[in-house]
């Protein structure tokens, strides 16, 4: 007979583990996280200024990501009334409570980089 979780089966550790969750959900990805830090740092961008900063993505896949963010509520998308039509991105100011995240999620990286490369 199988025993029963302990740990995870607290009305904290769910609450818990179905943020985690949540958050993976939004900001799962190869370039979510890329995306938001490229407008964290610049503000306001084009699509194109985002299809050139954002290294390697393809105009699909930045299309589709900038439509999961703007959905999730972390990027506005602007339409400017010019001809031709452009479209401006900026990150929204909940977008910008990620900034934190993003920045510790880069030092943990570096750090580990570090580490792996001094033990080789």
């Amino acid at each position: 007979m199988k025993k029963k979780a302990t740990l995870n089966n607290t009305p904290d550790c769910r609450v818990r583990m179905q943020a985690i969750s949540d958050a993976m959900s939004i900001l799962s990805g190869k370039w979510k996280f890329h995306i938001l830090g490229t407008l964290i740092e610049g503000d306001k961008l084009g699509f194109m200024d985002l299809l050139r900063e954002v290294d390697g993505i393809g105009s699909k896949m930045l299309s589709k990501e900038l439509q999961d963010l703007e959905v999730n509520r972390l990027v506005s998308r602007t339409v400017m009334n010019s001809k031709p039509i452009t479209v401006e991105y900026s990150i929204t100011e909940y977008g910008k409570t990620l900034s934190p995240l993003i920045d510790a999620l880069a030092n943990w990286g570096i750090e580990y980089r570090q580490s792996v490369y001094k033990n080789k």
